[in-house]
């Protein structure tokens, strides 16, 4: 190798070092990079030199080559920390805008189709072979036409458009070729209608679009009574089908909406019919029939569909609304009938909300609901299948054994507490204060009534107080809030425990002596019963004592109002001096041996206690 070839080989050596210096150099970089970036923290590492290696010299034999030198490579600043991308701005979709639109496209066309199938007809436009024909061609040809367009992409939303306003179109044919023209028998309608409806919705979940369902049922809850020129059973019929047929539709999918569509479907329907039968006195049991057909309908979909929905609360609120129409069945049948089947509505809600926990989906939420929904039912119920005299006695013994077996849940105590406050509002009604004021004869069965409605009135207030109140380690509620509602039963055990005195002594002996003899009885037994607090206050310890004494003070007080402020004026003859005599040696006893019975119990002594 000559001279030359040597220092063309040296020089080109040095340049592939200092070239890997530098792919070095940059390696260590986007390492660093990489890991800063890793950690969300860029650290400056301090800058990395690499060392050179020496250069070869080569000795010339004749002459000495000049010196070749490595190139430097050039030392870069230190980087700075990179800057965090900014998050994109959220583009603003604009599918909101097509959707619109198709909604509109639907509502549009299928006005048209109503104005083909009825306006035409009361215009004499085109025979009714071509009318229905139409309709029908065009539903066949939206729904063809639905199906390409899906498999383009991007065409699902027009699509869906299409094969809504194809299938409400057919099925708005179906009710019109029934209703309007008669060429098909009810039945016969109702199960096309069933077919159509079922087909188009198994359409949807084909698709998996709820979209497509509530397009079609939504427009048809508005358009299908201005085809059948209003709100006929036939009609509701149509719209039960069309509910029946959607329900196996939503099995698997979480489809909330398209069940409160369904139900609106059947619910507006009926109680536009129940509006109009109230102006009727015609019974009409085809409409009871109906609204019991559609809050099955509600409570078996309701049931199916619980556990795979994440929005329970609104299916059960959808689920009391498919109830609802049952709530005005006094309109179209007897009471006693409409009673039976509120009262079996209201039977079907609580079995399920006691069999709650072990049904899937029933959770705390849905039973709440329900729980209001069967109390409403059975209310309404009650007040239809009697008067409200006896109406109130019923609510009011409701109010007691919901009371006592609920007493642990929340929603019973509350339910408890609306029975005996809607039975005590038809209590105090047809039990005046007046009839405490001056005396009044009451047929029998009006006194009887409203002595067992006394009766009842106290074991109500005593059992609604004592489940809020709640004893020991299940205490509910603070001091003060237990003297309030104590003192509050106590002021309504009074009242009732007069009126049933009063009401009896009229009923035994007349407006004269029974009056007094009633009034008598009542104040004394006020005083008896504030003995009876007294005497069990000094059997509890002393730091329980208080809301017992209160309670006995509370009716020492009003038994001493009464007495200076009624009886002395309005008592005659040796009631006056009876009552008067026997509150004054109650009223004694109960000062000395309370004081005695307090002094012994008290003594640190267990000896003297006996």
């Amino acid at each position: 190798m000559t001279e030359p070839q040597r220092a063309i080989v040296a020089r080109l050596s040095q340049e592939v070092a200092a070239i890997s210096h530098q792919l070095a150099w940059v390696s260590a970089w986007l390492t660093e990079l990489d890991r800063s970036l890793a950690q969300e923290t860029v650290p400056t590492p301090p800058p990395v030199t690499y060392a050179a290696p020496p250069a070869p010299h080569w000795q010339a034999p004749h002459r000495q080559a000049p010196p070749v030198t490595a190139p430097q490579a050039p030392q870069p600043a230190p980087p700075q920390a990179p800057q965090l991308p900014q998050p994109p701005r959220p583009e603003r979709s604009d599918g909101w805008i097509g959707k619109a639109l198709a909604a509109a496209g639907v509502a549009v066309t299928l006005i048209g189709v109503v104005l083909l199938l009825v306006l035409a007809a009361q215009a004499g436009l085109l025979r009714p072979e071509f009318r229905v024909g139409a309709g029908a061609v065009l539903a066949a040809g939206l729904v063809v036409g639905a199906t390409r367009l899906n498999k383009r992409p991007g065409g699902q939303v027009g699509a869906v458009a299409l094969a809504a306003t194809g299938i409400a179109a057919a099925y708005i044919d179906v009710v019109a070729v029934t209703t309007v023209y008669e060429w098909l028998s009810a039945p016969i309608g109702l199960v096309l209608a069933a077919v159509v409806g079922g087909g188009g919705l198994t359409l949807a979940r084909r698709w998996d679009s709820q979209q497509l369902g509530l397009l079609v049922l939504v427009p048809l809850v508005v358009l299908a009574p201005v085809v059948a020129d209003g709100v006929s059973l036939l009609l509701i019929g149509f719209m039960l089908a069309l509910s029946a047929a959607s329900l196996p539709v939503q099995l698997g999918k979480d489809w909330v909406w398209l069940y409160v569509a369904r139900t609106a479907a059947c619910t507006c329907p009926l109680l536009v019919a129940l509006a109009a039968a109230a102006f009727d006195s015609g019974h009409k049991p085809g409409i009871a029939g109906a609204c019991a057909a559609a809050a099955v309908l509600a409570i078996a979909g309701a049931l199916m569909l619980l556990r795979g929905t994440t929005n329970r609360t609104l299916l059960a609120l959808a689920t009391a609304g498919g109830a609802l129409p049952v709530l005005f069945l006094s309109a179209v049948v007897r009471p006693t009938i409409a009673a039976s089947i509120i009262a079996t509505v209201a039977a079907v809600f609580l079995a399920i909300v006691v069999v709650g926990p072990r049904l899937p989906g029933v959770d705390v939420a849905v039973q709440w609901i329900w729980s209001v929904v069967s109390a409403v039912c059975a209310l309404v119920a009650v007040t239809v299948a009697v008067n409200g005299r006896t109406a109130g006695a019923v609510l009011l013994a409701m109010a007691v054994v919901v009371a006592v077996a609920g007493r642990r849940e929340v929603i019973a105590r509350w339910v408890a507490t609306g029975f005996g406050f809607v039975g005590g509002a038809f209590y105090l009604d047809y039990s005046p204060p007046e009839l405490l004021l001056r005396a009044t004869e009451l047929k029998t069965g009006s006194a009887v009534s409203t002595i067992i409605s006394s009766v009842l009135a106290v074991a109500c207030v005593v059992a609604v107080v004592w489940s809020w109140v709640g004893r020991g380690d299940d205490r509910r509620l603070g001091d003060d809030e237990v003297r309030v509602l104590w003192a509050g039963a106590v002021a309504v055990a009074a009242y009732a425990s007069t009126m049933l005195t009063v009401t009896t002594g009229v009923l035994i002996g007349g407006v004269g002596g029974g009056f007094f003899a009633g009034h008598m009885v009542a104040t004394i037994g006020w005083i008896a019963v504030a003995a009876a607090l007294f005497g069990y206050a000094t059997r509890r310890p002393k730091a329980q004592r208080s809301l017992f004494i209160g309670g006995g003070l509370v009716l020492v007080a009003a038994a001493m109002a009464k007495l200076f402020l009624f009886d002395l004026g309005t008592l005659g003859g040796i009631f006056r001096v009876a009552v008067f005599i026997v509150v004054g040696l109650v009223l004694l006893a109960m000062g000395a041996g309370y004081a005695r019975l307090l002094a012994r119990q008290d003594q640190p002594n267990p000896e003297l206690r006996q």
